[in-house]
């Protein structure tokens, strides 16, 4: 199967250099399409010193439909779901706007800018969203809380 040779070249090229503060593996490794992605927090944020567990779903049509991206951490973010899911909301990731020459790596380096800089008018949490629009150093403080809960 093409996509096969094209999931096995990727996680091959992302394992030997991956996005900064980045580690990849398969979830399991009978598994091509399930990957699971540690990712340290950015410095330039408020989830600096932690590390979040991120599982990278690959449809059986990749790349020519979106991988799905969640956090398996819990994180206090206006663009991840407050739920069991974890899901990510990321512009890339949307059908109408996914190509096939986007790559995972590509997808890994997006999340972490967006922890960095999160996206409040393209949210999935819109108290999230209203809080780090609002009232700035409250938002900080509840993340910071979060990844010491959570993420250390």
């Amino acid at each position: 199967m093409a996509s096969n040779k094209r999931i096995m070249k990727e996680l091959g090229e992302v394992r030997t250099n991956p996005p900064p503060g980045c580690n990849v593996i398969l979830a399991n490794e009978d598994d091509m399409n399930i990957w699971e992605a540690t990712m340290d927090g950015p410095s330039d944020s408020p989830y600096t010193g932690g590390r979040f567990k991120i599982q990278i779903t690959l449809p059986k049509e990749y790349p020519f439909k979106p991988p799905r991206v969640a956090f398996l951490t819990k994180i206090y973010h206006p663009n991840v779901m407050n739920d069991d899911t974890g899901s990510m909301c990321l512009g890339m990731l949307r059908p109408d706007e996914w190509k096939p020459p986007n790559k995972i790596a590509d997808v890994l380096r997006l999340v972490r800018t967006v922890l960095a800089a999160p996206q409040p008018d393209d949210a999935v949490e819109q108290q999230i969203a209203r809080e780090f629009k609002d009232d700035r150093k409250s938002f900080d403080k509840v993340a910071k809380e979060w990844v010491v809960r959570y993420a250390k």
